[in-house]
């Protein structure tokens, strides 16, 4: 990395996306290339991870491919040799339509994939064993049924029809999107998607069908608020990437 990149604006934003597109491929809800976080920095701002010519995936992401855009895709910052997603306009129309939410999250989870092949509803299954998963499952998980690029901001739209105000959406044939306030809580809220999808799977392939926890069991679930759902899962995943050690650049 060029002594040049710490000296880009926004470069602690940066290093998160960076550090999260890292999280994601170690916890397998991406491969290779494909995949990327967008993040708003401004009125008609966002930073997001970008490809560049020597793209190595996100397992490898660093500061310097995250770039500088307007919501339509324009670049806000000098040319440094790096192409903005195909999919742009997933996180730009999100970020537009959507005020309260900061940070987007697309992904290639299989076990989402695979549930969403096999017509299996991601339901709030379990309680207690995850409550922060068992939340996200009982709010809500729409399916978009198309399973093309989201590269325009016409597909942006229709998949915003499906995913409502929900916190995620699951892309039929293709991934998810997912939404937060904050970067770390778009990803924590993506791996405990992937976590429902993985049950729901284990369950089928084992012979059972998932059923719903009932509402008063679920009504007893605590709120275990931001610190400990979205900042603590931040820290696991980062202390579980820096003892891999890959959270050096």
């Amino acid at each position: 990395m060029s002594p040049e990149t710490k000296q880009l604006e926004y470069y602690s934003e940066r290093e998160k996306i960076a550090l999260a597109c890292r999280i994601m491929a170690m916890e397998g809800i991406v491969e290779a290339t494909l995949g990327h976080i967008s993040l708003r920095v401004g009125e008609d701002l966002m930073l997001i991870r970008s490809r560049g010519p020597q793209d190595a995936g996100l397992f490898f992401a660093t500061p310097e491919e995250i770039c500088l855009f307007d919501f339509s895709g324009n670049p806000k910052e000098a040319d440094r040799g790096f192409t903005k997603p195909v999919e742009l306009a997933l996180h730009g129309e999100t970020l537009r339509k959507r005020p309260e939410v900061n940070a987007v999250l697309h992904a290639h989870p299989p076990a989402v994939l695979v549930s969403a092949l096999s017509n299996l509803e991601l339901i709030p299954c379990f309680g207690a064993f995850n409550i922060p998963a068992a939340q996200l499952a009982a709010s809500g998980i729409p399916v978009f049924p198309r399973s093309v690029l989201i590269s325009t901001p016409e597909l942006a739209l229709d998949m915003l029809d499906s995913l409502g105000d929900h916190k995620a959406c699951v892309l039929r044939g293709h991934g998810i999107t997912v939404v937060g306030e904050t970067v770390e809580q778009a990803l924590v809220r993506a791996l405990n998607l992937n976590i429902i999808a993985k049950i729901t799977l284990e369950v089928a392939q084992a012979g059972g069908k998932t059923e719903p926890v009932p509402q008063q069991d679920l009504d007893l679930l605590p709120d275990l608020g931001e610190s400990f759902n979205d900042l603590g899962g931040w820290r696991y995943y980062l202390a579980k990437l820096r003892r891999a050690g890959f959270d050096k650049w």
